[in-house]
């Protein structure tokens, strides 16, 4: 393994266990305390973070710097841990379909019913910028679209884990990326008008990226996504489901590319323009709500 693949290994371990500590945390006191009483504590669980995490702090920084235009406060730094704080602990509910307890809405639906007008699905490309739990509910609860995740197979064995403890009934929108039937299961529930989703915006190890200007600066992105979404031919759209405060958050689909009506001539042009587009949506969405960003490591210098 050379230095970039152990710096990306490192950055994995070291988010994968924060996710799991603040997860566990997060269904305890949602549990047994309510949304209430568990957003108080939430405060604490971030001031915890923000004072005794200091390479995600200086990660944090690094980004909101960039984000905002501006050097980041103490403060600007303990909102973003507090808005990855309670994106986790909003989880358990939404899991739960307590939708009730949430003001959600809606940008770029018209998007989303253009894209299943034909049968066969579609596919919904985000990255860790605010919830995609959210997302998710949208399609189980207020929509009635069905939705799934194609995620790394480790990533997507612990997530199932904690999904069934929380509902069981989440545990089946997961579909781990790397097994022998990944893609038949994927091809599958494109054909039952599913929307398959899948984060781009980490890669695994030696996964090839391409570099694109992001904040300021070129930074490497994977191109996997988006190799898999022309394989796929399936129409694509980003999304991402922003975290606003309080209760609630925003949901935003638009258009990337469509597959489906590109000739094998055409694809690898239209891969780099879609995934181009996605990172200036991304961009985009991270300058409008800058505490959204939940990668807490140097994005732009991994191998650092």
């Amino acid at each position: 393994m050379n230095r970039d693949q152990r710096s990306t290994a490192d950055w994995m371990a070291r988010q994968e266990r924060s996710n799991r500590s603040i997860l566990r945390l997060m269904v305890w006191i949602s549990l047994h305390l309510g949304r209430r009483v568990g957003r108080l504590v939430l405060y604490g669980i971030a001031l915890y973070f923000t004072l005794f995490s200091p390479d995600a702090r200086r990660a944090g920084r690094n980004y909101l710097r960039r984000a905002l235009g501006r050097e980041p406060t103490w403060n600007d730094g303990y909102r973003h841990v507090l808005s990855f704080a309670s994106t986790i602990h909003d989880r358990v509910y939404l899991l739960n379909d307590r939708f009730d307890l949430f003001d959600i809405t809606i940008e770029g639906a018209d998007a989303v019913h253009a894209a299943l007008a034909e049968p066969g699905g579609a596919l919904l490309i985000g990255g860790h910028l605010g919830s995609f739990e959210v997302m998710r509910a949208i399609g189980r609860g207020l929509a009635g679209l069905k939705v799934a995740m194609l995620m790394y197979e480790e990533n997507a064995r612990k997530l199932n884990a904690t999904l069934e403890a929380i509902n069981p009934a989440a545990r089946q929108d997961i579909i781990g990326l790397g097994r022998l039937d990944s893609m038949l299961i994927v091809q599958e529930k494109l054909s039952q008008g599913y929307l398959v989703g899948i984060l781009a915006d980490r890669g695994l190890n030696n996964e090839a990226t391409v570099p694109l200007p992001f904040l300021g600066e070129p930074a490497p992105f994977p191109s996997g996504p988006f190799r898999l979404a022309a394989m796929l031919r399936r129409p694509v759209l980003f999304m991402t489901g922003l975290y606003l405060g309080g209760n609630r958050y925003r949901v935003h689909f638009e258009p990337l590319v469509d597959f489906s009506t590109i000739g094998p001539g055409g694809r690898q042009q239209a891969m780099r323009e879609a995934q181009a587009r996605y990172v200036a949506l991304l961009e985009h969405h991270c300058r409008q709500a800058p505490y959204n960003w939940f990668n807490f490591f140097d994005f732009w210098h991994p191998e650092k």
